[in-house]
C-alpha cells in the first residue's frame, strides 16, 4: 500500500493504518529514543507513549512540511529529551552509587583476567581522597548537578566546584603517573 494512502487512513483513525505504520517504524523510533534515554524498557514505553499521541494528534501532522516518519521521530525525540529531563528521571539516576559500577568491574574482572585499565582505574578512585570520592560518586556516578550534589553535601555550591575542578586534576596526575 502506499504510504501517503496509508497516512491518510491513519488520520481517518483506521486501526489497521495504525498497525501498519507501527510495524514498519516502532523498531526505529525505538532505536532513536533509546540512543537519548540508554535503557531499552524506557525507550519501549516511550515509544508506545510516541505512537498513542500521533493517533490522538494525527490532524497536525501536514505533508507539505516533511515526511510521516520525520515527523513521528521529531515527537520521539522531544517526548526522549522531555523524559531525561523529568524528576523521575534524574532521581533514578541518584539512585545508582558508585558501588554498583565497582561491582560491574568487579563481575568483568572474575569473567576475563584482569585488565591494567581496571585496576588503575580502581587504584585511581582509591587513591583521591574522601571528600573527592564523594564528588565524583555524586556528579559521575549517580548523575546528580553541582547544585544538588552541594545540597547533599550540606555544603556551598562554590566549594562543590572547586572540589570537582581539583578531584578531576588528581585524577589526570593519576593517570600521567601510570
Amino acid at each position: 500500500m502506499q504510504l501517503d494512502l496509508l497516512v491518510e487512513q491513519f488520520k481517518k483513525k483506521d486501526p489497521s493504518a495504525f498497525e501498519k505504520l507501527y510495524s514498519m517504524y516502532s523498531e526505529n523510533i525505538c532505536g532513536v529514543i533509546n540512543t537519548i534515554v540508554k535503557n531499552d524498557a524506557l525507550a519501549q514505553e516511550i515509544c508506545q507513549d510516541v505512537f498513542i499521541k500521533i493517533w490522538n494528534n494525527c490532524e497536525s501532522y501536514n505533508s507539505s512540511k516533511g515526511r510521516f516518519f520525520t515527523w513521528i521521530l521529531n515527537i520521539a525525540r522531544n517526548a526522549a529529551i522531555d523524559e531525561i529531563r523529568s524528576k523521575s528521571y534524574k532521581n533514578d539516576k541518584k539512585n545508582l552509587s558508585a558501588d554498583y559500577f565497582v561491582g560491574i568491574l568487579q563481575h568483568k574482572q572474575e569473567d576475563e583476567n584482569t585488565t591494567v585499565d581496571t585496576k588503575g582505574l580502581k587504584n585511581m578512585v582509591k587513591n583521591l581522597k574522601e571528600k573527592c570520592v564523594q564528588i565524583i560518586e555524586l556528579l559521575y556516578f549517580r548523575g546528580y548537578t553541582q547544585k544538588d550534589a552541594a545540597k547533599e553535601l550540606d555544603i556551598p555550591l562554590g566549594t562543590v566546584k572547586t572540589r570537582n575542578r581539583s578531584c578531576i586534576s588528581q585524577l589526570r596526575e593519576n593517570m600521567a603517573v601510570r
